[in-house]
């Protein structure tokens, strides 16, 4: 979610005073979008893909049969040929063969797997999250559940964000660390606490959660109470208090790179190397899917997330499926979107109806024209708040995670998504797409444009303010 929309009507007055703070940000410092490299649509070789295994690289002849299979599932084994192999180039991360991906769905499904990761976890955990609360799930409560495994001898670390915890209360993370929980705030608000490096705008919205190596849940749920509220719930306001998002439960090789991302995170944040965990029971690799993970941060010249996406848009040949929960995309996304629909590509977008960020929804709604011109379908889920971000090419190419489709997770967030190559996981997010659409609507052009001249005008003067979105 974006630095203004942090979970719910709690956090407006928050909003209001960070966003005008960004405002001046801006005005005195603005990003730039990287410039995709066009050379790297060029055509590459298939021995040019590198796929790890539980235990290193695997041969020639074992990458060549995973490849086999993987272009077997493709519409178009040509294209997946040349899509891997453009990735390749720009996502700087190896494919991970022989890992099991499970879909999560709303809070109803991930917060249970996130408990029964944290449950069975032995020998350590690691949690690094955008908003992180004293969340409960089945009447238990979160905070109890850390510092009962921490009692159990479990090494628990855990990074939180500290824009978008905000407004979780200081006592909590006190009584964390009191039990000997290793707690970083990441990029604290206050210049005081911030170490020499101080800034509001590069934030870390990842969620992810790591138990003992094995297995990883990540996406773009996070540990907020705003997931607790679902139909049925007596928590339940209205309909649009419903939060809808997509998480991946991950085992296998591919865990290590998520491993090595927090890793990273904890030692740019001042703290000490962590020591090495027991490996000794290395995952075992009897999944049938291809994952590469992707681990963007701004103090890279450009962002994996972004470059990835552009390269799979343009290398579509079936559909491009993409459901996000804030729309604000680059000029060079827009632009290939509606490349894609006018050479025959279905280009569809599930969008929110309802959000947490009114200025980030009139923004979206200021592309919508130009898109639904050059055949782009747009629809709007109004059941809710849809917080997902996922995207599905071709059935065969999706990716899921944290980042959103626009400027700041292209500029300025640290963001974590995971690339899954493999028909299973395409074809059920595929079907989750389709069902989603059930509690959508779709956009006309003819009467989209009947709108008022106010709403186009509220709807440009946001428009200025995209990158902060």
């Amino acid at each position: 979610m974006p630095v203004m929309s942090m979970g719910d009507s709690r956090h407006a007055a928050v909003r209001a005073r960070i966003t005008v703070l960004l405002g001046c940000l801006l005005l005195a410092s603005c990003a730039n979008v990287p410039v995709f490299d066009e050379t790297l649509g060029g055509t590459h070789s298939q021995a040019e893909i590198e796929i790890m295994g539980a235990r290193g690289p695997l041969s020639k002849k074992q990458s060549k049969a995973v490849l086999t299979r993987l272009a077997a599932q493709a519409p178009d084994a040509g294209a997946l040929e040349r899509h891997l192999a453009v990735e390749q180039a720009v996502a700087e991360s190896p494919l991970f063969a022989g890992n099991q991906v499970s879909i999560l769905r709303d809070g109803a499904q991930t917060f249970p797997a996130m408990f029964a990761a944290i449950h069975g976890a032995k020998h350590y955990l690691y949690l690094e999250y955008y908003i992180f609360e004293d969340v409960s799930c089945n009447g238990e409560q979160l905070g109890r559940l850390l510092i009962q495994k921490a009692q159990e001898g479990v090494r628990i670390y855990l990074i939180y964000d500290g824009i978008g915890s905000i407004s979780t209360p200081a006592d909590f993370f006190t009584r964390l660390e009191a039990a000997g929980i290793q707690v970083v705030q990441f990029n604290p608000p206050n210049p005081l606490h911030a170490g020499g490096h101080f800034s509001l705008n590069d934030r870390d919205h990842r969620k992810m959660l790591i138990a003992d190596g094995s297995v990883v849940i990540v996406g773009g749920v996070n540990l907020s109470s705003t997931y607790e509220s679902g139909p049925g719930s007596s928590l339940l306001a209205a309909p649009q208090d419903v939060w809808h998002d997509t998480d991946l439960e991950i085992s296998g090789p591919v865990v290590i790179e998520l491993e090595k991302l927090f890793q990273e995170h904890w030692r740019e944040q001042g703290r000490p190397e962590l020591a090495s965990e027991d490996d000794s029971s290395q995952p075992a690799a009897d999944g049938s899917e291809v994952v590469r993970i992707i681990g963007s941060t701004p103090k890279r010249l450009k962002s994996r997330y972004y470059v990835t996406v552009l390269s799979a848009i343009r290398n579509a040949e079936k559909n491009i499926w993409i459901t996000a929960a804030y729309f604000a995309p680059t000029h060079r996304e827009k632009e290939d979107l509606i490349h894609a629909a006018r050479r025959g590509v279905d280009v569809r977008l599930l969008l929110p109806a309802h959000s947490d960020s009114s200025p980030a929804l009139h923004v979206q709604h200021s592309h919508y024209e130009a898109l639904l011109h050059s055949g782009v379908k747009i629809y709007e889920r109004d059941d809710g708040i849809l917080h997902s971000k996922t995207m599905v090419v071709d059935g065969v190419w999706s990716i899921t995670g944290s980042s959103n489709f626009d400027y700041r997770s292209v500029l300025f967030n640290d963001e974590v998504d995971a690339v899954v190559l493999g028909k299973d996981t395409g074809e059920q997010l595929s079907a989750l797409f389709l069902d989603d659409l059930r509690n959508a609507k779709a956009i006309d052009l003819q009467t989209w444009r009947k709108r008022s001249t106010l709403t186009k005008i509220r709807e440009q003067f946001w428009r200025l303010w995209e990158k902060l979105l």
